[in-house]
């Protein structure tokens, strides 16, 4: 599969492998943070914010732009400008993503 494709997955739900990193990266914006700087998360609702579950879904919002593009390096994935600029261009300013041969 292809490495932007199978990076997409990461970019929502991803609360626990945000908590379990030590660097992330917004696709949109490319801003390299520690985890520590992400104050916004969505998924919680009055109907789910007790459930174990839940929490672990929530997806992460930039801290410096708000857009819900966080990437974590333990998604096993490069969090550097060369990565992050490439999922910028495949998602954001909707470049083709081919499918490797």
């Amino acid at each position: 599969m292809n490495e932007l494709l199978a990076a997409y997955r990461y970019l929502s739900n991803n609360f626990g492998q945000i908590q379990a990193s030590k660097r992330c990266g917004c696709c949109n914006c490319m801003e390299v943070f520690p985890p520590e700087e992400i104050v916004g998360w969505l998924g919680l609702t009055m109907d789910n914010m007790n459930d174990p579950s839940a929490v672990e879904q929530q997806t992460a919002m930039c801290p410096y732009c708000g857009a819900e593009a966080v990437l974590a390096d333990k998604s096993g994935l490069p969090i550097n400008a060369v990565f992050l600029q490439r999922m910028n261009e495949a998602w954001f300013q909707r470049t083709l993503i081919r499918k490797p041969k």
